[in-house]
């Protein structure tokens, strides 16, 4: 069963999904600040993303939706591409190491 979230009513949809890649990231989480509360008052009402600019960062921006710029198909593909190509690199590798150690434990 997939796992649902539910938005309430008379919450305005957000426009950017979890795990979407942008130009400032991957979003990791988001929460919304509702009209009406301090929150809001303070910082404006609406949707606030959680991202993940790169994976060897720790640092977690807190971002509104008019502060995110989603990538066109082309960086998208250019990025999921080349994340394929690492991979699929890192499993060679793995496949020499795998294969060295069989061939190791069969000399012994």
């Amino acid at each position: 069963m997939q796992p649902t979230i539910s938005i309430p009513k008379h919450w305005a949809y957000p426009r950017f999904a979890l795990e979407q890649r942008t130009n400032q990231g991957i979003i990791l989480g988001l929460y919304y600040y509702p009209c009406g509360t301090e929150l809001a008052e303070q910082f404006g009402d609406g949707w606030r993303y959680v991202l993940m600019p790169n994976k060897n960062s720790d640092e977690t921006p807190y971002l509104q939706e008019n502060q995110i710029q989603p990538l066109t198909p082309e960086e998208l593909f250019s990025e999921i591409t080349a994340e394929i190509e690492f991979y699929q690199q890192q499993i060679v590798i793995l496949q020499q190491q795998l294969a060295a150690v069989i061939g190791g434990s069969q000399n012994a």
